[in-house]
């Protein structure tokens, strides 16, 4: 608008210079021209005659002036219709009236807009930026602010390279504008200066952030991000001083410096440190449900212990306690650490201030005193307990799961773990939604409110199969993990043929009764000859009671009884071996105890929580039976969140990285006899067994490893162990419910007694695995390089080995 402004200002006053000689010679044209009879339009096609009187604003016989032609100009020039416009005055000579002409030039009314040349920006961001509109006259200024708007989206993306070229072409007597758009490629940081800092270098900052100067080849491209430099200059770098008692720190000044010409950018970033803050006085004011020292035990200061991780970066060189120096980081955790403690006692309204009071101690050194102040409020009482969105799975198989009960006092851990043990079901789309919780009334008792979405389980697979170790043969399977949406579990697998008749039958109800008592009964007949292993023809038939119990003062641990029994017939294989004085035959009658806690999260491929189980089966004594020995086993899994990708969106799945760690070991006490193939160890491959990658099946013998199972990979009774040891390290990526991708590192042995066990000497593998739940049953696949083979002299020869798993993957 101040262009148009200038631009009529000095157009009249042209009109105005320009019309003085004449009027200076002639005083009766000045006299008529003062005061015209009337208006003339001209140039005009769109713009209708009346419209411009009305918009000009001079009426007939107005006494003209300076001021009344610079308003008509701006007015004119201000509807945007006019690329010129011009005033002028006419006498004619015959009658001697006069005219006041307007003199217009339409502006072209513009045809289409277009946009070319984008990749990295959307097009349809690009469009919303252009003022420039179809339909419109075309205006050289609203093209200009276009490109500068267009340049300034560009810049906050980081392509401070990128050319905006705008061009007009005429089709169908209207100009078409197209904009043309040359992204180039992001600007590069070539490097960050840190300006005012003392206390920590360069090299410490930079660290912390998320921009990046760009380094050697393709480690670090560092392309400029505008929101990541924002973050780190609003949160990261003050978050990073906070953690050293640098509480005042400020940002003062940030440059980047472009070179456009390369490409390339240079950060300079401006700070004041501020004064570094000790800890000063602790107190605590308003509490009542907890006493002062017990509240205490929450504070992040004074004279405690360093946890194992501060221990760690201690030893590293990379920090750990400051000795007395404010943690801003710590302080907060700790007050969110005492918020979780009053949630869990019912107090979900109570408000926790932390108080950082800034002052100088008497020996000059800057201090902050510390406290809490709290204000309870009553707590609250769980009034109801809504399920929402289950349609099959019946309300009494879910409450089955849910620790928070109505009349409870709130708890903000069992609201987790219920949400947890619901989802950890399998019924239900993840993630789920968190549980919501509503004022019930004005007491401030509360309705908690769970939302479920359910998916398909269960299934049922027939066909036909070839096996190396099994022959030709078929195969029918049901599996219904939620049998009548009661939870209760079903299955049946009968597979069978020339070389195979295996059938199996297994029933779990989860809640006897609506207790907490579970029970599961199984029977199975076996008939399998296997040609490939040499594992011989082997009948077994038996079955399986079990009742799981919860353990008092535990949500997640359990205790579980069973009684089994089984009979055995072997024949050929490596039970007629020359070698082996192994019993062909044999009944076992076994007791059985197996405790378990388990807390993972998002299964079957979990994000985080453990799992720790030991199991141990007494067979034969008082119980009866042809063998009299123990079998111990144990396992314990941990899993930790890495960060996630996505999932920001409501009803998406995020992307998850995890990093997880196995620990697995088992000892035979006593002569199994003839059921040596079922109660002790093997090791190598996935399929028989305990798992060891980068190896096939019975590989691993208690005499270390045997080069010639790789050609044959036949079984011997010396391939059998009494006990073992296996751990496995992975970083795994959780893509969705169903798809589970990860690199690992296997280690294992295996011991012709329990006290060979020497965890010093284990064999290692290593490589990239998938994983997948269809409608047949979890698959796996595994890709791994065996470190430690060798070949017949005893050489290093190791191999890489592809293993397939069915069944149950984790």
């Amino acid at each position: 608008m101040s262009r148009l402004l200038l631009a009529a200002a000095a157009l009249a006053g042209a009109l105005a210079l320009a019309a003085r000689p004449a009027w200076a010679q002639d005083s009766t044209t000045v006299s008529l021209c003062a005061r015209p009879d009337s208006a003339v339009i001209t140039g005009n096609n769109r713009v209708s005659d009346p419209t411009i009187r009305a918009t000009a604003g001079i009426p007939p016989r107005a006494q003209l002036n300076f001021l009344l032609v610079q308003r008509a100009l701006r007015n004119l020039f201000a509807t945007g219709q006019f690329a010129t416009v011009r005033i002028d005055c006419r006498i004619d000579p015959l009658t001697q009236r006069s005219q006041v002409v307007i003199a217009v030039e339409e502006r072209a009314v513009l045809g289409t807009v277009a946009v070319t040349g984008t990749e990295h920006v959307s097009r349809d961001a690009v469009r919303d930026l252009i003022t420039a509109r179809p339909g419109a006259p075309l205006d050289p200024a609203d093209i200009a602010r276009s490109v500068a708007r267009i340049d300034s989206l560009y810049e906050s993306k980081g392509y401070y390279l990128a050319r905006i070229e705008p061009d007009t072409v005429v089709q169908g007597g209207r100009p078409s504008l197209v904009f043309h758009v040359d992204e180039g490629r992001r600007l590069a940081i070539s490097g960050i200066q840190i300006d005012g800092n003392k206390a920590l270098s360069d090299k410490d900052i930079v660290g912390d952030m998320k921009t990046k100067p760009e380094g050697f080849l393709w480690l670090h491209r560092g392309e400029f991000d505008e929101d990541k430099l924002a973050l780190d200059l609003g949160d990261r770098i003050p978050a990073l001083y906070a953690r050293h008692g640098f509480i005042d720190f400020q940002v003062v000044q940030d440059t980047l410096v472009v070179d456009r010409e390369h490409g390339k950018g240079l950060l300079d970033i401006k700070v004041d440190e501020g004064k570094r803050y000790h800890v000063g006085t602790f107190d605590v004011v308003g509490n009542r449900r907890f006493p002062a020292d017990v509240i205490r035990r929450y504070y992040p200061f004074g004279d405690q212990e360093p946890t194992l991780t501060e221990r760690i970066k201690g030893v590293l060189g990379r920090g750990g306690r400051n000795g007395d120096v404010f943690n801003q980081e710590e302080w907060d955790e700790a007050t969110q650490r005492l918020v979780t403690a009053y949630h869990n006692e019912g107090y979900i309204r109570s408000e926790i201030n932390p108080v950082v009071e800034r002052t100088v101690a008497p020996d000059s050194t800057p201090v902050v005193n510390l406290r809490w102040e709290i204000q309870e409020g009553t707590p609250a009482i769980i009034n109801k307990v809504i399920i929402q969105g289950n349609d099959y799975t019946t309300e009494a198989c879910i409450r089955d799961q849910i620790f928070v009960l109505p009349g409870d006092v709130f708890s903000q851990d069992r609201l987790i773990q219920s949400y947890q043990n619901i989802a950890n079901l399998g019924f239900f789309e993840t993630p789920l939604p968190p549980p919501e919780t509503r004022v019930a009334n004005d007491q401030g008792d509360v309705d908690i409110v769970f939302h479920v979405k359910e998916r398909r389980t269960g299934n049922v697979n027939f066909g036909a199969s070839v096996g190396q170790g099994t022959g030709v043969g078929g195969f029918i399977g049901l599996e219904q993990p939620n049998l009548l949406g009661k939870c209760k579990r079903v299955s049946l697998q009968w597979q069978f043929g020339r070389l195979v008749n295996d059938f199996q039958l297994a029933y779990t109800d989860p809640s006897i009764k609506q207790t907490r008592i579970s029970g599961t009964v199984s029977a199975y007949h076996s008939r399998s000859r296997f040609i490939f292993q040499d594992l011989g023809r082997t009948t077994a038939k038996g079955g399986t009671l079990q009742f799981g119990f919860p353990v008092p003062g535990t949500l997640r641990t359990r205790l579980f009884v069973s009684y089994g029994v089984e009979s055995i017939d072997n024949r050929g294989g490596i039970f007629s071996q020359d070698s082996t004085s192994v019993l062909l035959d044999g009944f076992r009658s076994t007791v059985g105890l197996t405790l378990t806690h388990d807390d993972r999260i998002n299964l079957p491929f979990p994000t985080a929580g453990t799992m720790q189980t030991i199991t141990a089966e007494a067979n034969g004594g008082f119980l009866g039976g042809d063998e009299k020995f123990q079998r111990v086993t144990g396992e314990a899994r941990t899993y930790l969140p890495l960060g996630q990708l996505g999932g920001g969106r409501p009803g998406s799945q995020p992307v998850q990285f995890v990093f997880g760690f196995t620990a697995r070991a088992g000892a035979v006490f006593g002569d199994v006899g003839p059921f040596i193939t079922r109660q002790k160890f093997a090791l190598g491959g996935t399929q028989f067994g305990e798992m060891l990658r980068g190896y096939k099946e019975f590989c691993i013998t208690p005499d270390g490893f045997d080069p010639t199972c790789r050609d044959n990979n036949r079984a011997r009774v010396s391939s059998f162990g009494s006990a073992f040891f296996s751990t496995t390290t992975e970083f795994g990526m959780r893509v969705s419910q169903s798809f589970y991708t990860n690199l690992f590192f296997d280690a294992g042995n295996l011991y012709d007694r329990p006290r060979d066990f020497d965890p010093t000497r284990l064999f290692r593998g290593a490589g990239i695995g998938v994983a997948l739940i269809t409608p047949l049953g979890p698959l796996g696949l595994d890709w791994a390089y065996g470190f430690d083979q060798v070949d017949a002299l005893g050489r290093p020869d190791p191999h890489w080995e592809i293993h397939f798993r069915i069944g149950n993957l984790f």
